[in-house]
């Protein structure tokens, strides 16, 4: 019904369209006789975007192609029509036109699926939802302490440290390498505020586009986005410090704060694209759609299902491409709306809701969950007195919406995925929700919590350390591999059945920078007639954090002088066994066997000495008595351990 519906109102529409709208969006059945191959994606996509696709193991499929250019110079020539925007992936093209002659030509085209109108000839002002932030001056805390590590946070030390984001800051993972897509409704005066010197001297600005004018100054217009950026890239030491300061930009500007139509859903979507093609890693949208300025575009809740509306759309496809798509949950709490708005529904992207710097909930941080269920919003974060930058001179000030909550977090995001690169953008998105302060009861307010950057951190740590020990002969082969650096290393603990605790046995330090590191080493254990011997690798970050990282466990029953015996002249059988087993020996010398059966704990359960002379012989032993489970039979020759079987007791 929802379809017929909305079938019915484009046909509406179109046909007023003459005289109240003259920007459309004219979407496409198929991508047929295109320009491109996806054998050659570097004529589409930059090397950055396909080193990506191949790091993730992600397909170039067609939703990558460009939208056929043949389809777009027949809508170019189709009458006075301007062609504005241009989605591949949703396979649509945005146009602006006045002439009703062109507007039949271009719906009678075979490979014309649609033709919408989206918005009006006349915009005037309307209030959308991320507007309604508050803006005021810091009283400044006299009382606040200076930071302690590589940055000296200044006012917004709090929102930061709430995610225990310095401890990635503190070993080295503050954005470097790392590419950013800001999308947004304009980054007024970056380029002069104080707040942005950094990232301008450092050109950590990669580039700019304004997909409303279709220009590359986005400078000029509002204020929001400048916000949303200062909270990732202030870098005024003691004043202002943002959540990944090293990271590089890409600004762009979807969002017209002169009107609400869902012209601007595609315009986020072409904005997606764009920072998906060039190669970014990361993208915050500090952006949310659920009325406009005429109803008959209003999404309802149903809609809020990850699935449905443009901008989902766009963000679920950005996610397939392997990015890592932050969104605000909206400012919706104490509305009649009172849910998520879209994007924020998108079931691949991490929304994020309000909070102030003690972890309460800001009331206008929308509710989930998702019409469909999901767990929505995903976390949170400073949203509520959040530290931004003012309009004036860049320096800090509070303000409040979960604009503010968003890029903080992609922020912090993207330090963590620099740490991780191996990690796919789902492991980052699970890493911190795993991390985070309700992830056992997550709740419809802020989902699974307030995130912790160095639990995250920790997780994926764990997620890619590799334990390959093994017994080898009389010895135990240890071999460990970690990411780690300078600051970092791992204990690695043994512990023997008489031993009371673990011991220590040896520590396995790095001399590289931050990397994959590999260590090895041979615990002789010829010493130890029999053990069950257990093993903690103990990981320590600095003064930061102590933890298990990994453990290993093992029955040591291992023939350190096999002269006289050799495994294949031993066999014990039946095995499993209930009540008897047999043990053929064949030995070449005349010589003292002794026999002694262990359980898996190490203690003896059977023992006996008999001399036996050149030859084969069989050696019954009654095990009716004995519990269920793992044995091991050790058979000593001359006084020396020579062969060790395993069997089972029925």
């Amino acid at each position: 019904m929802k379809n017929i519906l909305f079938l019915l109102i484009c046909l509406f529409t179109l046909a007023q369209s003459h005289g109240q709208y003259n920007k459309y969006i004219v979407k496409f059945f198929n991508k047929g006789s295109n320009d491109f191959s996806l054998d050659a994606p570097h004529f589409f996509l930059s090397d950055r975007a396909i080193e990506r696709r191949n790091r993730y193991h992600i397909d170039v499929d067609s939703s990558d192609l460009p939208v056929t250019s043949a389809y777009i110079d027949s809508i170019r020539i189709a009458g006075n029509v301007t062609i504005l925007n241009i989605s591949k992936w949703l396979n649509q093209v945005s146009i602006e036109t006045d002439d009703g002659l062109a507007l039949d030509k271009i719906n009678s085209y075979f490979f014309v699926q649609q033709l919408n109108a989206v918005a009006p000839k006349n915009i005037s002002f309307s209030n959308t939802t991320f507007n309604t932030l508050s803006l005021r001056k810091l009283q400044k805390n006299q009382n606040r302490n200076p930071s302690a590590g590589i940055f000296d946070y200044g006012e917004s030390a709090e929102q930061v440290k709430i995610h225990q984001a310095d401890f990635l800051h503190n070993h080295g993972f503050s954005g470097n390498g790392m590419q950013l897509a800001m999308i947004d409704d304009g980054f007024y005066h970056y380029n002069s505020l104080p707040t942005f010197d950094s990232i301008v001297l450092n050109q950590q600005i990669l580039s700019t586009w304004d997909f409303v004018s279709n220009d590359s100054s986005v400078e000029e217009d509002d204020y929001h986005g400048m916000h949303c950026l200062s909270t990732i890239a202030a870098n005024m030491p003691g004043i202002f410090v943002g959540s990944a300061p090293k990271t590089s930009f890409y600004l762009f500007r979807s969002e017209d704060v002169n009107s609400e139509y869902p012209i601007e859903e595609h315009n986020l979507a072409c904005a997606a694209e764009k920072a998906d093609s060039l190669g970014a890693d990361v993208c915050s949208i500090s952006l949310g759609y659920n009325s406009f300025d005429d109803a008959i575009f209003d999404h309802t809740y149903n809609d809020m299902d990850g699935n449905t509306t443009l901008a989902a759309k766009a963000v679920d496809l950005a996610a397939k491409k392997g990015m890592l798509m932050v969104v605000a949950a909206g400012n919706e709490g104490n509305s009649d709306w009172h849910f998520i708005n879209t994007p924020a529904d998108a079931d691949s992207c991490y929304s994020v809701g309000a909070v102030n710097i003690y972890g309460e909930v800001a009331d206008f941080s929308s509710y989930g969950p998702s019409s469909d269920g999901q767990i929505k919003p995903s976390g949170a974060s400073v949203g509520w007195n959040a530290i931004v930058a003012n309009n004036f001179d860049g320096m800090p000030s509070l303000g409040n919406g979960t604009s503010y909550a968003c890029p903080n977090m992609a922020g912090i995001s993207t330090c963590l995925w620099q740490a991780f690169p191996e990690a796919n953008n789902m492991e980052i998105i699970q890493a911190l929700e795993s991390s985070s302060s309700k992830a056992e009861n997550s709740d419809n307010r802020i989902g699974f919590g307030i995130p912790n950057a160095k639990k995250a951190f920790v997780i994926l740590q764990k997620k890619f350390f590799s334990n390959q020990t093994s017994p080898l002969d009389c010895d135990i082969s240890i071999n460990l591999s970690a990411k780690m650096d300078s600051t970092m290393k791992i204990i690695v603990e043994r512990k023997l059945p008489f031993d009371s605790d673990y011991v220590s046995i040896n520590i396995f330090h790095s001399n590289q920078p931050y990397s994959n590191q590999h260590f090895s080493m041979i615990d002789d254990l010829s010493r130890f007639d029999y053990s069950n011997v257990k093993y903690k690798y103990t990981m320590i970050i600095g003064n930061d954090t102590t933890y298990c990282i990994d453990s290993s466990e093992f029955y040591l029953f291992i023939p350190c002088n096999s002269d006289t015996i050799s495994s294949n002249q031993v066999a014990v059988y039946p095995n499993p066994a209930s009540t008897e087993i047999n043990i053929s020996i064949k030995n070449n010398t005349n010589a003292v066997y002794k026999l002694i059966v262990v359980n898996e704990t190490g203690q003896s359960v059977y023992s006996s000495e008999s001399n036996h002379k050149k030859g084969s012989e069989i050696k019954k032993i009654n095990i009716s008595s004995l519990s269920k489970g793992i044995y091991f039979l050790t058979v000593y020759v001359n006084g020396k351990k020579s062969i060790t079987e395993k069997f089972i007791k029925l």
